[in-house]
């Protein structure tokens, strides 16, 4: 794919800087996307991946979002994914070290998430790296020639570092290390952008100081926004059990989008869809002037949001299926599937081998609640056994379905 022209410049830098929390910076983008269009060299755009979470969600999404516009105007990408860098575990916002993980972990991680992002990225376009390649022959000469670089003064700069040293809690020196090799993947590959969110900002600004000092160009760090959960006040996050993950059916991503807080609709329209911004812009000015219910946009939100995870065919269905779930008390026509080998299971054990609560304490809370159905018979006893036949649809909260099968 060709590099885009020179005369698309200014559309091309506003379509890369849409949604951003920052870039450093615009102008040095501006310059290096012109030099790409006239020289038709592509710039080599670069993702840096810990593979220590595989299951994707929109969160994720923002950041492959921003590195697919990179491809569509024609440059070329490269996940690099930190099997080496991995064993050491990102210390951004972490109390402690983090626990190694082994290669085998890495490796089963790596590739869950691989497949996971061609759901947004051009397969057929995505360079994929391990900086293993250049990490682990690394001689122990260059290793201290990189640490050279930096001093410790500057890395405990980090806040996370000097909360740490201010409160007295260990530092390991490996832990100084991960900022110095995610910035030397810069070096080996020459890299002229790199994308992160904006926990990375100080890992993105010290590859930049670390490619200045092995005389290459720093790259520009293109700086995306965490993504707000479900919960309207925390990053969305598995643990915090807050996330629409990218690989859930529509339905339910559907109608999670439908629970999120009015105050995140903007947010998501800008960050997670491909929605024109003077749309976008349009549908905010009708929120707020009353001509528009925050609910309707929501219907536009969920509906482009499932289009670019499925279809727009599957997206149109889940709307509808919204409608009849909460307008006329009906079951979506596309909803998963679980097979259970015994007729019977506690509410609790049901919900949790289900995935549709995030932990047996919300579960326990869900059923006590009274949000927890079979076949339309509400379940108030967390520890109650309950039969069911095959074919019955257990329902948790206004969006969590799921059918039963009977493994006869």
């Amino acid at each position: 794919m060709p590099v885009a022209s020179a005369h698309h410049g200014t559309d091309a830098l506003d379509r890369l800087c849409r949604g951003t929390e920052r870039v450093v910076d615009r102008e040095e983008l501006r310059v290096k996307l012109a030099q790409a269009a006239r020289a038709g060299v592509p710039l080599r755009v670069k993702l840096g991946i810990d593979p220590t979470a595989p299951d994707l969600h929109l969160g994720h999404a923002v950041v492959l979002r921003k590195l697919r516009d990179f491809q569509d105007l024609g440059h070329r990408v490269t996940l690099v994914i930190g099997d080496f860098t991995g064993r050491i575990g990102d210390p951004t916002g972490k109390s402690e070290a983090r626990r190694q993980l082994s290669a085998s972990e890495v490796t089963r991680n790596a590739e869950t998430y691989v497949r996971q992002m061609h759901k947004i990225l051009d397969a057929s376009r995505t360079e994929v790296e391990f900086n293993s390649r250049w990490l682990a022959p690394m001689p122990f000469a260059d290793v201290l020639e990189l640490a050279s670089k930096v001093t410790v003064a500057r890395l405990l700069e980090r806040d996370d570092f000097h909360s740490r040293y201010q409160q007295g809690r260990p530092i390991h020196l490996h832990e100084f290390f991960y900022a110095l090799m995610q910035g030397y993947d810069s070096v080996a590959l020459r890299a002229d952008v790199e994308l992160g969110g904006s926990d990375q900002t100080f890992n993105l600004m010290m590859a930049r100081e670390i490619q200045r000092d092995y005389g290459q160009s720093p790259e520009v760090a293109v700086i995306t926004p965490l993504l707000v959960g479900l919960d309207g006040q925390q990053k969305m996050s598995k643990s915090v059990g807050n996330t629409i993950g990218i690989d859930e059916p529509p339905s339910a991503m559907f109608g999670k989008v439908m629970s999120l807080p009015d105050s995140l609709i903007q947010t998501y329209f800008v960050t997670c869809t491909r929605t024109p911004i003077a749309e976008v812009q349009e549908l905010v000015q009708g929120m707020a002037d009353g001509s528009l219910n925050p609910r309707d946009a929501k219907l536009r939100l969920g509906e482009e949001i499932v289009t670019l995870y499925h279809d727009r065919p599957t997206a149109r269905q889940a709307r509808e299926d919204f409608r009849a779930v909460f307008s006329a008390g009906g079951v979506p026509e596309d909803i998963p599937e679980h097979h259970w080998s015994d007729g019977a299971a506690t509410v609790v054990d049901l919900v949790m081998a289900l995935s549709l609560a995030p932990s047996r304490s919300e579960a326990r809370r869900l059923v006590r609640q009274g949000a927890v159905e079979i076949d339309g018979q509400r379940l108030t006893d967390p520890n109650a056994t309950v039969a069911f036949s095959d074919g019955s649809v257990l329902r948790v909260g206004k969006r969590g379905f799921c059918r039963l099968r009977r493994d006869l």
